[in-house]
């Protein structure tokens, strides 16, 4: 399952990304090209800033467009800010696409590097090695990283931080007129928050070895150390910063656990979690159209915490229960992992 749920979001920004010579056709194309133009002049007043929140954001909005300047395209602007003396963990994580997959340099080798001395106590640093070296035909070295991964303390993939530096910044210059719907009420919110979230769906993500780790665990499961590092990974990853950790940890425990009982209630968890990333999908959909939504969706963004925590309160706050109708767990939030 994969969590980008506000993706749709991001269509007009593809759409004029891939054809702004369209804009001429439709008052929806004009508007998507302001967007564009919107987003090229955040960029430009972000980029000469020195701490790292707001190049990680320029650098993020950045990454999507064409042909952008040498000093404003995200190569430049996520090693500046890497070398921030603010730097974070999750710069370097996204760092890590900033790399050539035809040339085989993917994930970024220094990025990658960084990230095991710093965030050593991160599984989700050690997935990607595991993927990493998995492809390499590294197996001694894969096996390693899954225990690194399983002995962690905790899986974050950084989207969390990747929306607050994005949520943050798009507020840096006032929407312009032209990208405004007016037939929507949420004014220049909706414009924001289809930049925010929109981003954030269009950007390539580090590809954690989920299932490389997933086939591991199939094909380790009569080895008992194998089992047992695959099974204390799956509560890592259960109660992970994102849906897609969040499934992966509760298919693991449905497939490898011994106990009937924690196989039906991995089964009735990820029921939940589907549950969730539909219903905040339907609300992602909602909020260019909705100010008071918008408001909200760009203001838990700006807070931080995790995916899975703004899902999470996003549906709370809406009113909709993290638990699927007819659920085991309804009424008592047992599907649903702690706010972070």
């Amino acid at each position: 399952m994969r969590a980008r749920h506000w993706s749709a979001l991001g269509l007009g920004l593809a759409l004029a990304a891939s054809s702004a010579s369209a804009a001429e056709a439709s008052p929806d194309a004009a508007r998507t090209k302001a967007l564009l133009a919107y987003q090229h002049d955040l960029v430009s007043v972000l980029a000469p800033r020195a701490d790292a929140m707001p190049l990680l954001g320029a650098a993020l909005l950045a990454r999507p467009l064409a042909k952008q300047p040498k000093y404003n395209d995200f190569h430049t602007l996520i090693e500046r800010a890497a070398q921030a003396t603010d730097s974070t963990p999750a710069v370097q994580w996204a760092r890590l696409t900033d790399c050539d997959a035809k040339a085989g340099t993917c994930p970024n080798a220094d990025a990658l590097q960084a990230l095991t001395g710093t965030a050593a106590d991160n599984a989700a640093v050690w997935l990607i090695k595991l993927g990493a070296d998995t492809a390499n035909d590294k197996n001694e070295a894969a096996r390693d990283d899954l225990h690194r991964a399983a002995t962690a303390k905790l899986y974050d993939d950084y989207t969390g931080t990747a929306l607050k530096a994005l949520a943050s910044t798009a507020g840096t210059l006032p929407a312009p007129a032209d990208a405004i719907d007016p037939a929507s009420a949420a004014g220049p919110y909706g414009v924001q928050v289809v930049l925010v979230y929109g981003v954030a769906g269009l950007l390539p993500q580090p590809q954690p070895g989920m299932q490389a780790a997933a086939r591991m665990c199939a094909e380790g499961k009569d080895d008992d150390a194998v089992k047992a590092d695959c099974l204390q990974l799956a509560k890592v990853l259960e109660w992970g910063s994102s849906p897609l950790s969040r499934s992966l940890g509760l298919h693991l425990r449905e497939t490898l656990a011994d106990d009937p009982a924690e196989q039906a209630g991995a089964r009735t968890e990820r029921a939940n979690l589907t549950w969730q990333v539909q219903n905040f999908a339907r609300l992602s959909d909602r909020a260019p159209q909705d100010k008071a939504l918008a408001q909200h969706l760009l203001a838990l963004a700006r807070n931080g915490g995790t995916e899975m925590s703004l899902v999470l309160a996003a549906l709370r706050d809406a009113g909709i229960p993290a638990d699927a109708p007819g659920s085991a767990a309804a009424g008592t939030g047992a599907g649903a992992p702690p706010a972070q």
